[in-house]
């Protein structure tokens, strides 16, 4: 299976259980994982046999600056969720959600969830 990956795109949002998360933006950094058959596309060099990058990236950040979530892990799996009902072609999806302010009282580079979504037809 070919695989498309987008890294490192960053939102704003308002996800976490604690009320000072629900205050102040914070930073969301996702990378993404998208499966699918990409044999058509190169040979054809043609868009519609490929996912649209913007549009994925679009779909992505309507739900990370969307709706506050308690759980990054929600998050996730929405963006997923998201991904897989827009494009057809996928045979599945990975996103990794990296919350790098969390409300943690140790120091660390990074809290994230990883999932992975697979099509079921």
């Amino acid at each position: 299976m070919d695989e498309i990956l987008i890294t490192g795109l960053t939102f704003q949002g308002y996800h976490g259980c604690l009320p000072e998360e629900r205050k102040a933006p914070q930073p969301f950094i996702i990378d993404l994982a998208l499966r699918l058959d990409l044999s058509a596309a190169a040979a054809t060099d043609d868009l519609t046999n490929t996912v649209d990058y913007d549009k994925v990236c679009l779909i992505t950040a309507a739900v990370v600056e969307g709706i506050p979530r308690n759980l990054i892990e929600t998050v996730a799996s929405s963006v997923c969720d998201a991904l897989l009902r827009e494009f057809a072609p996928l045979a599945s999806v990975a996103v990794t959600l990296h919350k790098p302010q969390a409300p943690v009282r140790r120091n660390f580079s990074d809290i994230a969830v990883h999932m992975e979504r697979v099509r079921h037809e």
